[in-house]
């Protein structure tokens, strides 16, 4: 039996500003209001890919401490963009970025767990990590 979603993790308006770039706005049922903002979104991408990519981060981190995963002279990378979103189901949405990247779903539970805001880092993070 699947577990039941936390109620506070179910919104109850969803606004993404794709033309403006302002980013996504969610109101949750427990009234909290959450801006997340597109380069945030990218960063935080759940698809299999990108979290591969932060573990080798974190990994690489733990072997060498104070060395930098990137190159000397990194490139200069433009901050993300979205080019398009789309509802999946009622449970998620999907973000293709400018740099290509779209597949990540970003469930409203995981957005909920990633809100930016302190509150949410300490009531949704310190429990997980």
């Amino acid at each position: 039996m699947p577990t039941p979603l936390d109620p506070r993790k179910k919104p109850t308006s969803v606004k993404i500003h794709v033309s403006s770039g302002a980013g996504v706005d969610v109101t949750w049922a427990d009234g909290h209001a959450s801006h997340y903002d597109f380069a945030y979104l990218r960063d935080e991408c759940p698809c299999a890919t990108c979290n591969d990519e932060r573990a080798k981060k974190e990994d690489f981190k733990s072997v060498a401490p104070g060395m930098a995963a990137s190159p000397l002279l990194p490139m200069y990378k433009p901050k993300a963009r979205a080019k398009a979103a789309t509802p999946v189901g009622n449970y998620a949405i999907q973000i293709t970025f400018t740099d290509g990247h779209s597949t990540g779903i970003y469930a409203y539970d995981h957005l909920r767990s990633i809100c930016p805001c302190a509150e949410c880092a300490k009531t949704f993070r310190a429990a997980v990590g």
